[in-house]
């Protein structure tokens, strides 16, 4: 998708994102970017924990409902992606952080790691840490509870 279109993506979304703030009478600003092939959209402020709720339940119901938003604008489905005052972006470190210690306990011998069950945003973060260490990863379970099992490189 162009990066025009993109753009015109995370337009919509903080449009639509604003008026939501709005009812809510709650304060916060709205950051736009373009991450590789997907907009990102960040609201950012004080006293917004509950719109990210327990495990981020909460954030997940508002990004589903931003991309409605900006299909029933565009036509075209959305793969933005939405953060709330920085809960994915710790998320993101956090789950890099645990993925990288699987590494280096399969490294140590371990024949298997299994990490938490964790959302479809934090599973790819995992295997991407797992393929850049040049270890194997597969995913398992049945959502909600679907985990990343840390595997020896193939050739092991």
């Amino acid at each position: 998708m162009s990066a025009d279109k993109l753009e015109a993506e995370g337009d919509i979304a903080a449009d639509f994102l604003e008026g939501l703030l709005d009812i809510a009478d709650l304060d916060g600003d709205i950051d736009m970017d373009v991450d590789g092939d997907r907009a990102a959209v960040s609201v950012v402020g004080g006293g917004l924990d509950h719109l990210v709720g327990h495990d981020g339940q909460v954030l997940e119901a508002l990004q589903e409902l931003t991309r409605l938003a900006v299909y029933r604008e565009t036509g075209d489905r959305s793969r933005l992606m939405l953060d709330i005052a920085g809960y994915r972006e710790g998320r993101r470190v956090a789950v890099r952080e645990e993925a990288e210690s699987a590494v280096a306990a399969v490294r140590d011998g371990a024949a298997r790691i299994e990490l938490a069950p964790m959302s479809a945003f934090e599973r790819k973060i995992a295997h991407d840490a797992v393929t850049e260490a040049g270890l194997r990863s597969e995913s398992e379970g049945a959502e909600p509870r679907r985990f990343v099992v840390v595997l020896p490189a193939a050739d092991d």
